[in-house]
């Protein structure tokens, strides 16, 4: 990436607090919320692999979902805890750009994989005979393949247009990651463009998969309805209501920061939001999809034994 037009070689982040008492907690906090995070991720993607009883397209989508939450946690925690316990508050330039590249990157391939993830359970609820064969292998393999193409390919493209902005002289990122709105607020010169840009990705990828994820539950609510028996009712919800869950805080905590007008815009809540999407909910997605899940507690109950 041509850099001519860069005067700043680093970038500043505040992240939550300069008050050192307050930075310490925040770091012990951060650290076992991170160790949290891979040690439920590596188990459940563990347990999938190992225990034959979770080889099917559910669990395969559960399994890249936590290698993905495993991924997209190390874009974040270990630099806001270094952060935290370290009096040098700096990102190299290309430090920036790695940490946008990624975490745009995994943004939307999360959002692409949750949605794949909502027509695996509709497939499973109005066709549970032939699931098997309208999930095969290859189908799930592409999904997934299509979810981390689609992700990076448009992450190259909202990257290279935020760091072809000019930075001429301010270096403080008023958040605890590099990303779009601080990197925005930044910039001097022309900006034009750059949000028209931010809102047909944020579109692409966000608005579009949550009205796929919209489709299939009202396929599925649809699908539910028409089985007679309360019994059954029942147990097909209870299929579909951990990713209902999961796709709930995730997408709600994205559209709460990039779908709102600038004017609305403010960095402390950001901060908040942003810190549940990109910290909190890699650790919890283990949990949201293991807790109500009896095969996975057989599977780990066999794995201690």
């Amino acid at each position: 990436m041509e850099r001519s037009n860069h005067t700043v070689t680093e970038f500043i982040l505040l992240g939550f607090s300069t008050d050192p008492v307050t930075q310490r907690v925040l770091s012990v906090v951060f650290l076992g919320v991170y160790s949290v995070t891979v040690v439920g991720n590596i188990t459940l993607m563990v347990l999938i692999c190992s225990d034959s009883r979770l080889h099917t397209p559910m669990y395969f989508f559960i399994g890249n979902l936590s290698f993905l939450d495993l991924w997209y946690s190390s874009v974040y925690t270990p630099k806001i805890i270094v952060t935290c316990i370290s009096e040098d508050k700096s990102i190299s330039f290309a430090g920036c750009v790695a940490q946008f590249f990624f975490s745009a990157g995994l943004t939307y391939s999360e959002c692409y994989l949750l949605a794949a993830m909502a027509y695996d359970r509709y497939m499973a609820i109005s066709k549970p005979l032939l699931y098997s064969q309208a999930m095969p292998i290859k189908l799930c393999a592409f999904l997934v393949a299509a979810s981390y193409l689609g992700g990076f390919i448009n992450s190259c493209i909202i990257t290279k247009r935020t760091f072809d902005l000019n930075f001429c002289s301010d270096n403080v990122i008023d958040d605890f990651f590099c990303d779009s709105f601080p990197l925005l607020k930044l910039a001097c010169g022309r900006k034009d463009g750059y949000q028209t840009v931010l809102y047909f990705l944020l579109a692409s990828n966000v608005i579009t998969p949550s009205v796929l994820i919209l489709a299939s539950y009202l396929f599925i609510i649809t699908t539910i309805l028409r089985i007679r028996s309360t019994q059954g009712r029942l147990k097909a919800f209870s299929t579909c209501s951990s990713h209902l869950v999961s796709v709930t805080l995730y997408y709600g905590s994205i559209l709460y920061i990039y779908g709102r007008p600038r004017s609305t815009y403010s960095f402390d809540w950001d901060k908040i939001a942003s810190t549940f999407y990109t910290v909190v909910f890699p650790m919890l997605n283990p949990m949201i999809y293991s807790l109500r899940n009896k095969d996975v507690k057989d599977a780990l109950t066999k794995l201690f034994k």
